[in-house]
This record gives structure tokens, C-alpha cells and sequence, in this order.
């Protein structure tokens, strides 16, 4: 008897965790919120970067802006799962449509990203500023790339 209410009490378990799962998850309101914050806080770093192209200062000092850049842009592109985009669930966002029916453009354009910012910190940690300052208008145009079809203004 114990045997069989074991087996019972592991398959109510196997079967309740698509539930468990599920409860889990953020809400689509979360989703964005973070998206937000996380796109906000790489536009903050990369206007602090830029800055510094402009002035034509040491690049040095950028490497760790840089690097959360990169780590924000590492996971930035799961942040769209269906069910986030302008008006379901009331949501209020400045993400276009065509990011959920041309996905395969969408994560390419992010994908994008990833290499120019690699680039743009080893030309920040040589110390090269002209190197530094072609790397950020790369940067600056993979953004763009992204921004045109994919966000509002």
C-alpha cells in the first residue's frame, strides 16, 4: 500500500508541474518592465560611451559600460515572448509588431549587436581612440538596424 500511494504522490507531482511552471512564470506586465529597465539602462551606458568618442577621451574607463552592454544583450532578445507586444494585456510598449512576425529578422538584428560590441570593448581596452570612435558608430548603426523596423519613437 505504501508502495502505491508513493507511485500515486510522483505522478500527481510529474503531472503538476507544467502547473507549477506555469505559476512561475512573470507576468507579461514583468516582461516588459524588465525589457524596459534593461534597454534603458544600455541606452544610459552607451550615451556615457559615445560621450566619451566625442570628447575624444581615453576609451579605457568605458570597458566595464561596455561589458554590461554585452551581458544586457546576451539574454536581451528572450524578453519577447508572445503575449508582450502593444496592447495585450493592456500593455503599453514601443515595440513594434514586426518583432513577433518577422522574428527570424528580429533575432538576427540583436544577434547583430553582440559582434560590434565585442568589437567596441577590445577598441576601448587598446586605449586606440580612433579605433574606439569607429567602433561606437558601428555600434551606433547595429542599434539602429534594430531600432528602425523593430521600435516605436
Amino acid at each position: 500500500m505504501k508502495h502505491w500511494l508513493a507511485g500515486l504522490g510522483a505522478v500527481a507531482l510529474m503531472g503538476g508541474a507544467p502547473v507549477l511552471e506555469a505559476m512561475a512564470q512573470p507576468s507579461p506586465a514583468a516582461v516588459v518592465t524588465e525589457r524596459r529597465e534593461g534597454f534603458k539602462a544600455a541606452g544610459d551606458n552607451m550615451t556615457a560611451v559615445a560621450a566619451v568618442a566625442r570628447a575624444g577621451g581615453d576609451p579605457r574607463g568605458t570597458v566595464e559600460r561596455i561589458a554590461a552592454i554585452q551581458a544586457w544583450f546576451a539574454t536581451a532578445g528572450t524578453l519577447f515572448p508572445a503575449g508582450t507586444q502593444q496592447g495585450a494585456a493592456g500593455l503599453d510598449t514601443r515595440a513594434l509588431p514586426a518583432i513577433w512576425t518577422d522574428r527570424a529578422g528580429f533575432d538576427a538584428a540583436m544577434a547583430a549587436v553582440q559582434p560590434r560590441l565585442a568589437a567596441l570593448r577590445e577598441a576601448a581596452a587598446s586605449g586606440n581612440v580612433a579605433n574606439f570612435q569607429a567602433a561606437v558608430q558601428a555600434t551606433g548603426a547595429a542599434c539602429g538596424d534594430c531600432h528602425r523596423p523593430y521600435r516605436a519613437r
